[in-house]
């Protein structure tokens, strides 16, 4: 895909997000925004995927920062993973779409998350999977900044590192906001960068909305190396009234706040 189609593609998926959230009248929007544009950039730029989500060839990817899946759901259903139909029952019981991901219920997903920092554990255990293999299979993780709170994340680290795992690439949506607040105000991360130099990783800092830096940073590969990507997001992305506020972690835009949102991402 170009730029211009992609820039389009996470568009949709933004829009999809919101409809999906208000339906379901639960979900978590701004974390979901942020993370749209890296997805997109993902399964329609890079990724190694194929029509069938178990072909055993395929890149892995997972997220770790699990409720932000939305955008996610409405890749897998893009992709004909999944019935696009079962957009419209998010969170609901018997559907594929629950409020975190679950590998045994939507096809597509290689790992089940939402408990903060086991997603990053299971993808660096992915990777020493692949490598210990002689597989080229690539595993992508993303994880919120919020979750580098969690000390099981940093102890994954050390483990990629340790085992020169260059087949693992670490992104993280740096929105600089969690549930309680600002991320450096709960839990000062400082010089996110410099801490996973420090952990043995090659790192990045990107524009996260950013097509032309995101691709570019997804290609690279240090050898012995795994890689991190620190990506400068908004949360909200997309949405005006939701940017940079928290208070959308986790609510749900209803009345005119929906319409507003649908209007702002390009929907009736």
């Amino acid at each position: 895909m170009t730029v211009s189609e992609l820039k389009e593609k996470a568009r949709q998926i933004r829009l999809e997000t919101i409809e999906m959230v208000a339906k379901a009248t639960s979900g978590h929007p701004g974390g979901s925004l942020s993370a749209t544009d890296l997805l997109v950039a993902l399964y329609y730029s890079k990724m190694r995927l194929f029509d069938d989500p178990h072909d055993e060839r395929r890149d892995r990817f997972v997220l770790s920062k699990g409720h932000a899946n939305p955008p996610l759901y409405a890749i897998l259903a893009d992709k004909g993973y999944v019935d696009k139909d079962e957009l419209n029952y998010l969170r609901r019981l018997h559907h594929p779409f629950q409020g975190h991901p679950e590998s045994n219920k939507c096809p597509g997903i290689d790992c089940s998350t939402g408990s903060l920092g086991q997603g990053i554990s299971v993808a660096t255990g992915m990777a020493l999977g692949f490598k210990l293999k002689k597989a080229d299979n690539q595993v992508y993780a993303m994880v919120g900044d919020g979750e580098l709170d969690e000390g099981l994340c940093w102890e994954a680290f050390m483990a990629a590192a340790n085992y020169k795992l260059d087949n693992l690439t670490v992104i993280v949506d740096r929105n600089m906001l969690q549930l309680d607040g600002n991320t450096e105000d709960v839990m000062a991360h400082g010089d996110l960068k410099a801490k996973f130099e420090a952990f043995g990783f090659a790192t990045d800092v990107i524009n996260g909305h950013d097509f032309e830096e995101i691709l570019p940073a997804l290609d690279k590969k240090a050898e012995g190396k795994p890689h991190c990507i620190i990506a400068m997001t908004v949360k909200g992305k997309g949405v005006s009234y939701m940017e940079n506020n928290v208070e959308w972690h986790g609510s749900v835009p209803k009345g005119e706040q929906l319409e507003t949102a649908l209007k702002e991402l390009g929907g009736k």
